[in-house]
């Protein structure tokens, strides 16, 4: 009996052991494929998630060297960036501080931000051309614990969550106007004292109880509709001219990735199909361009 079921039992066997290199190797050839992705991104200082499907900055990001200045939001439109900008800016630790939330069109992609910030320096003046604090990217001893979800007319897009100076996510291919997205971001500060300083900023800045939630140490924000001025290049205009392109871009991402499924496969296809927007992907979020003036604003930096 033993020998007559032998041969199925050594099928079966086989058959297992096939599957399993079968997985195996499936599994090894889809690692290889993301850790493609992100060799090929690592250019513009984001990662790629899997199971999202979205990019996020890296905490090494390149864009740390930059820092922050208001002459950067304002450069921003004329790159396609037409985001939302809410600045918040207060006291703490013998340092001037500011976390600024942005939600909106980047352009071949739909995002959102958190980035923390501070200085000890005095304004910089660069005569006509801006006046104004610049501020150094949070160094490791004061990064904050942040997280957000965003949403699209209400629908639920993505979220993140990580101690991070700057937290993001953006969705490649999604063609969104600003007032359609609404960020639920969450800042735990140190401590209460911090805390304290940043809600009254928030309060000064016009935010409530009604889009404002305070948990110990942790601030939750509503940010759907800004309260600060926005880009003086903000304008309708110009806005649509550049929304416009935005689209027609991720209409053609879309049309020319149609059929496959993962983001390494629609990146391997861009890049042989239209390299002119694969370099776009290689350059997406903040590119190098917005940095262009920080040669000349190290020139006014306290050495």
């Amino acid at each position: 009996m033993f020998y007559e079921n032998f041969g199925y039992i050594f099928f079966f066997i086989i058959i297992l052991i096939f599957l399993f290199l079968l997985l195996f190797f499936k599994r090894k050839r889809k690692g290889q494929i993301e850790l493609s992705i992100n060799e090929i991104i690592a250019p513009s200082g984001y990662a790629y998630d899997p199971c999202q499907d979205i990019f996020y900055s890296r905490i090494d990001a390149w864009q740390k060297d930059f820092g922050y200045c208001r002459l950067y939001d304002e450069v921003a439109p004329s790159l396609s960036l037409i985001f939302d900008c809410e600045p918040i800016e207060f006291e703490y630790g013998n340092k001037r501080w500011m976390i600024e939330l942005w939600k909106g069109q980047y352009g071949m992609t739909t995002g959102c931000e958190i980035g923390v910030y501070n200085t000890d320096q005095p304004d910089i003046d660069i005569p006509g051309v801006f006046k104004g604090p610049y501020y150094n990217c949070a160094d490791y001893d004061d990064h904050l614990y942040l997280s957000f979800v965003l949403r699209k007319n209400q629908e639920f897009l993505f979220k993140r969550n990580d101690r991070h100076w700057w937290l993001t996510g953006f969705i490649l291919g999604e063609f969104s106007e600003p007032y359609e997205l609404t960020m639920e971001a969450s800042i735990t500060l140190k401590d209460k004292l911090m805390r304290d300083a940043f809600v009254e900023a928030l309060m000064q800045k016009g935010y409530n109880y009604r889009n404002m939630r305070v948990v110990h140490t942790t601030v939750c924000i509503l940010f759907d509709k800004p309260y600060s001025r926005q880009p003086y290049m903000r304008l309708h205009g110009t806005d649509k001219i550049y929304q416009n392109n935005n689209r027609i871009l991720c209409e053609t991402f879309q049309e020319l990735t149609k059929g496959y499924d993962s983001m390494p496969e629609k990146i391997r296809v861009l890049k042989h199909k239209s390299p002119k927007l694969f370099n776009m992907v290689v350059n997406m979020g903040r590119p190098t361009q917005l940095y262009k003036d920080f040669e000349l604003i190290k020139q006014f930096l306290r050495s």
